[in-house]
């Protein structure tokens, strides 16, 4: 019986439907394997809390229930050993290099024709990142010193520290984040002392206001409109 050279187990995480299911069939055919959709960032937790062979995640930004960068950042805290491709149609150049920073194995613009996403599959799945040709050679391919800092300093929190330092960004009081997480007060603020500590800031405001600045992700457009 043949067997193919990769496989792997993935979702599809995006909320066009035509979309996901021109990405599922270049998928299939380029793994071997079956291949999941998410239509929200909900469903692709619980996806993931279920399906515990999940290799490869083709993630896009701007899906319900995913704030700019913190999905990413949501998945490779709670699951370091799946790899995530960002497919999005945001092609700013400081979104691109965030992304890699805070742990992407790929980013493709939604322009990409197909045998150019089947190529950036095939690199992630042999441990290699990757950028579109044209983008290779440009300041996008270099590293974010900023970024990569606060992603060493987040993966050193806990799932649940990381958790707690989202709902904090949210303006969530430690009452409120001990209903939402079912723990009492007291471990929360166990928590965002720990938070602190690894984050190297004074203050839950302070831990908030950071995560919610170097998690963003705006388009092209809106940073026009930002520098307005």
């Amino acid at each position: 019986m043949q067997q193919h050279e990769t496989m792997a187990r993935a979702i599809i995480a995006d909320d066009h439907p035509l979309f996901r299911a021109a990405l599922k069939q270049a998928l299939i055919e380029t793994l071997g394997s079956d291949v999941l959709e998410a239509e929200s960032f909900t469903s692709l937790q619980a996806l993931l809390l279920q399906e515990r062979q999940i290799e490869l995640l083709l993630l896009d930004l701007n899906m319900p229930g995913n704030q700019g960068l913190t999905g990413l950042t949501t998945v490779r805290n709670a699951y370091p050993d799946i790899l995530v491709m960002i497919v999005s149609a945001n092609e700013n150049p400081a979104v691109i290099r965030k992304a890699m920073a805070f742990g992407a194995s790929a980013y493709v613009p939604k322009s990409a024709p197909l045998p150019l996403l089947k190529e950036a599959v095939e690199a992630v799945l042999r441990g290699d990142n990757w950028l579109p040709p044209h983008l290779q050679a440009t300041p996008v391919a270099e590293p974010d010193a900023a970024s990569e800092d606060f992603a060493a300093k987040l993966e050193q929190l806990t799932p649940q520290q990381f958790k707690v330092l989202a709902c904090i960004a949210d303006g969530l009081l430690n009452k409120q984040i001990a209903w939402e997480l079912n723990v009492q007060e007291t471990t929360i603020k166990q928590h965002v002392s720990a938070i602190l500590r690894k984050l190297h800031v004074i203050n839950r405001t302070q831990a908030g206001v950071i995560f919610r600045e170097m998690l963003r992700a705006e388009s092209d457009e809106e940073a026009v409109n930002l520098d307005a």
